[in-house]
């Protein structure tokens, strides 16, 4: 499947003299789409000859093993093509010891067109800028959202309707190969499972030499379990010490901040609406496919309003929104998201049966000074929409049709 949506935000910086960046969690499709991206430099005319590819994870390419062999391999291929422009799509480079060098070395001397992907986004935009003094831009790739989804799924059966691919997205999330390959229930379930550990193990404690690694997991499996709550460190305190263990408070935050670098959650601060300041304490932690949920905990659909919550928090973020959890005096909204000077308020739920419910849903929403738009997501059939605010079911808001 084409993901366009990733392919179109990087064609007005082909041929331009910055570093395209693609970050995002291991196994989410940054591969696919630089591939994607060397068939529309094909498209455009440039030989296959100008391209070079190198996944930087590999064991059985030397040349990707050190700052001197790349470069040479570099500008082996640039005499090879008579100095024309070549295309360098490099794949999880962040593996090479230096790779920061390496880029900013082969901007300056060679005519190339720079693509690399990684699995940490705070390495790759931390190092480049201080590098490349912003002649970087950065593409964050995600899961598939549910409109992917329901696209990949369309294609294996196009009478399928969206509320029953729908309802396999809550439970499945949206990692690519599990639509590729095919696989459901438990195969899912276990694929799920080996990525978790591998961001675990790799990305988290092999980066930062992080020995007690079962510590870190069952911190990160008490986050994902929590997502859509409140953060509080003496809950996790609590919980560790119900497992017999224990952690400091800088240690537990330092691995907060592990997980976020290697995309595994998404922390959002809360926002005090009326005192129009963001709030210095608690935040909310949401993690990018709540696929990892169901295959840890196997709870997606007993905890439906969190996974729900967490959905809707993913393809805000997806979208280019910058989002807060809001708080209008005691009472919370879900998401204020913002993008280009536009904002507006989303409350998310899962059922609204009674009018305590609709009115718990409603009245935060009701007590917002300003004219943005303000919608509240549920699963639905009936229309509950009052007072300017729009009620709208779930699946319609992820497909765009607000």
């Amino acid at each position: 499947m084409k993901r366009s949506f990733y392919v179109d935000q990087i064609l007005p910086f082909v041929d331009k003299g910055i570093v395209k960046v693609f970050t995002g969690i291991r196994r989410c499709g940054k591969s696919n789409i630089m591939a994607m991206v060397r068939d529309v430099l094909i498209e455009k005319g440039i030989p296959s000859s100008q391209i070079v590819e190198a996944n930087f994870e590999s064991k059985a390419l030397d040349f990707v093993k050190s700052l001197d062999s790349s470069v040479e391999y570099v500008k082996s291929r640039a005499e090879a093509v008579g100095g024309r422009r070549l295309y360098l799509l490099f794949d999880e480079v962040q593996e090479l010891e230096g790779w920061e060098k390496l880029i900013a070395s082969l901007l300056v001397d060679f005519d190339v067109d720079i693509y690399i992907t990684g699995s940490n986004a705070k390495l790759l935009s931390g190092e480049l800028a201080t590098y490349l003094g912003g002649r970087y831009v950065e593409i964050h790739v995600f899961p598939l959202s549910f409109g992917e989804a329901l696209e990949w799924r369309r294609v294996e059966n196009p009478d399928v309707s969206a509320h029953d691919v729908f309802l396999r997205y809550v439970r499945e999330g949206g990692m690519p190969f599990i639509f590729d390959a095919k696989i459901q229930g438990t195969p899912a379930m276990v694929y799920l499972t080996d990525v978790f550990g591998s961001v675990v193990v790799k990305d988290i404690a092999k980066r930062h030499k992080i020995r007690d690694i079962d510590l870190l997991e069952k911190i990160l499996v008490y986050l994902v379990s929590e997502v859509g709550h409140l953060f509080s460190a003496s809950s996790v305190q609590k919980y560790l010490k119900h497992e017999k263990r224990s952690i400091s408070l800088e240690t537990m935050y330092n691995y907060l901040k592990y997980a976020e670098e290697a995309c595994l959650i998404l922390p959002l601060r809360r926002n005090d609406l009326i005192g129009k300041r963001l709030l210095s304490s608690q935040e909310k932690i949401y993690v990018v496919d709540h696929g990892f949920r169901e295959a840890l905990l196997g709870r997606n659909q007993a905890s439906i309003d969190q996974v729900l919550e967490n959905i809707v928090a993913v393809d805000l973020i997806r979208r280019g929104y910058s989002v807060t959890v809001g708080m209008v005096g005691a009472k919370e909204v879900d998401f204020v998201a913002e993008k280009d000077g536009d904002k507006m308020y989303v409350q998310v739920a899962y059922l609204m049966p009674t009018e305590d419910i609709r009115e718990r849903e409603f009245s935060a929403l009701e007590l917002i000074p300003d004219n943005y738009p303000k919608y509240v997501l549920t699963m639905d059939e009936i229309d509950f929409s009052r007072n300017g605010i729009r009620h709208l079911r779930i699946e319609e808001f992820l497909l765009g049709h607000i």
